[in-house]
């Protein structure tokens, strides 16, 4: 029997370690559109763009800037205006303390001038996460003094618009911004200096029935919806059952609404090419 140990062999007992790897619940992202899931890096890298089904999801006006202009370059204008209450409206001041808490105290709209592609630009950008991208005063007096600005400079405008309208808790003050920008606008226009409109997701209401829609050249993003009212308070004023999509860039394309629809990752190359055209400049790599 002693011989036998000899040839038995020994079991010891084994411990094995399992490391469990968990990872956060922040670092994965979803697609409102589709529903793909994906490893939040992913949607950074492809521009918060979807990359199962192309959908473009919102961004801040400072991913836009950091986006369309040169490193650097980035000069912030007016960033001291504020919204007011002229009208008392109820509640009006502790919904702009929790929209500056929520997108920062640069209101609706971030203006300012740089360069893109070395091209010097001014540009001013819609920011949703402040109370919808709301046109108040505010946004209107930005804009106009941007518009000036490019005139008397003879600066290239680019304007990238995401609102949901006018801002009711201003009243008609909100709705004269519509002229106000509009004739700004016209000025510039006469003058001679192009603008480049960029619609975003979504661009609507007073926003689309002025300066949106008054650029030399009106590019959108895939998929934005762009159109004065809703579709249901559209047909019950017309009477009449709506094309579907009617609202998107890409049929407003098809109908001559908006020049073309620009993928978020192509934005830069193509407002850079449609600025040197316009200016009669040769393209970078000529230049070189």
């Amino acid at each position: 029997m002693a011989r036998m140990a000899w040839f038995k062999k020994e079991r010891k007992p084994r411990t094995t370690e399992r490391v469990r790897l968990e990872i956060p619940a922040d670092a994965w992202e979803k697609c409102d559109e589709c529903g793909h899931i994906d490893i939040k890096e992913r949607f950074v890298a492809a521009l918060n763009v979807c990359p199962n089904c192309g959908y473009h999801r919102r961004i801040s006006a400072q991913e836009y800037i950091d986006l369309l202009v040169d490193e650097g370059s980035w000069h912030e204008l007016d960033g001291k205006l504020r919204s007011a209450d002229p009208l008392s409206f109820e509640n009006y001041p502790q919904r702009l303390e929790l929209a500056r808490q929520k997108a920062g105290p640069l209101e609706a709209l971030r203006s300012g001038y740089a360069r893109l592609d070395g091209m010097p630009v001014d540009l001013a950008v819609m920011d949703f996460a402040f109370m919808g991208g709301s046109m108040g005063s505010v946004v209107g007096e930005k804009i106009a003094r941007l518009t000036r600005r490019s005139a008397e400079k003879d600066i290239p405008l680019i304007i990238v618009s995401a609102s949901g309208g006018a801002r009711m808790q201003e009243g008609v003050l909100s709705l004269m911004q519509m002229a106000k920008t509009s004739v700004e606008i016209a000025r510039l226009q006469q003058e001679g200096v192009p603008f480049i409109s960029i619609l975003t997701n979504p661009t609507t209401g007073g926003v689309s029935a002025s300066f949106a829609m008054q650029g030399d050249v009106i590019l959108a993003e895939p998929g934005a919806v762009v159109g004065f009212a809703g579709p249901r308070v559209i047909k019950q004023t017309i009477g009449q059952d709506l094309p579907e999509g009617f609202q998107t860039a890409e049929f407003l394309v098809e109908h001559g609404m908006v020049d073309a629809v620009v993928p978020r990752s192509e934005l830069r190359d193509t407002t850079a090419r449609l600025l040197r055209h316009m200016a009669g400049r040769q393209p970078a790599e000529a230049a070189d």
